[in-house]
């Protein structure tokens, strides 16, 4: 598996796939990202506030939250660019932490970045035409390296992996998933497997150009279904409403509305279906 990925990364990048570029270019961690976001998104437990705010080239982001115990908690953020080179985000953070993300294009279709946070990863990202080669180094301990790549065919599918190389402790192939996704039409459906031991299934279901619906599954020896989400959103005239029904029986629902000009409110709430564990979110950015 190792040596596939870079097969498959060399081999493909060498031919002309412009043709299909029509299907996009895409992560392989993003193949399932369609039910993943309709399900997960927008749900919260947090009463926060972003405001983002530009000051020339710059753009500064303020995010605060509210602690359990009413505390509140601001995270202080920028991006910008200078000579090319993209300061995608510089954090600082109320626990004293800080995050510097950078980036910097170094040829056609090539991207190198740097991820500094608890760790630091040195990334490059590939694009040619339908194909997505991602690789990730962790040059703080040299752990580990990973790769991925993710090729769009003309079909509408899109197949591809990823695979984790152990450098340190436990080395060698430490972990790699497989899978593929298929759109067509108001239909997207994926499925993907890690070492081939559970297989996930994702569907998404446009019913009308203001509803839509999503489930996500889990296949394996052990339980041959079990039903992670099911849910579906409606883009109502007054906001757009969402609601999802998960395996440990609770019950969520959200609702997102721009009230004003870059301003949303996003409110979400959720219970168990036994009627206890009540909490509720309260976003709100501009």
């Amino acid at each position: 598996f190792f040596f596939f990925f870079f097969f498959f990364f060399f081999f493909f990048s060498t031919k002309d796939f412009n043709k299909f570029s029509t299907m996009g270019a895409i992560k392989f961690a993003d193949i399932a990202k369609g039910p993943k976001d309709l399900l997960t998104d927008d749900y919260s437990s947090k009463i926060s506030l972003k405001c983002k705010k530009n000051a020339g080239p710059v753009s500064v982001t303020i995010e605060t939250e509210r602690g359990s115990g009413g505390a509140l908690s601001s995270k202080v953020g920028t991006k910008f660019s200078y000579a090319g080179l993209s300061f995608d985000k510089a954090q600082m953070k109320a626990d004293g932490g800080h995050v510097l993300e950078t980036s910097l294009t170094v040829a056609p279709g090539v991207k190198l970045a740097f991820k500094g946070n608890k760790g630091a990863d040195v990334c490059v990202d590939y694009t040619n035409g339908n194909i997505f080669a991602t690789g990730v180094l962790d040059i703080k301990d040299m752990s580990r390296f990973s790769t991925s790549a993710c090729l769009g065919l003309p079909s509408g599918m899109k197949v591809g992996g990823d695979l984790t190389y152990g450098l340190s402790g436990k080395t060698g192939v430490t972990g790699f998933n497989v899978g593929g996704s298929y759109s067509n039409g108001p239909i997207f459906a994926s499925l993907t497997t890690s070492k081939f031991s559970q297989f996930n299934i994702g569907l998404l279901y446009k019913v009308s150009p203001v509803i839509s619906i999503a489930s996500q599954t889990t296949h394996s020896s052990a339980k041959a279904c079990d039903v992670l989400a099911l849910g579906g959103a409606y883009k109502a005239p007054f906001a757009m409403v969402k609601a999802k029904f998960a395996s440990d029986g609770t019950l969520s629902a959200a609702v997102i509305k721009e009230v004003a000009a870059k301003v949303t409110v996003t409110g979400s709430a959720s219970i168990s279906t036994s009627g206890e564990n009540f909490k509720y979110g309260l976003g709100i950015v501009m």
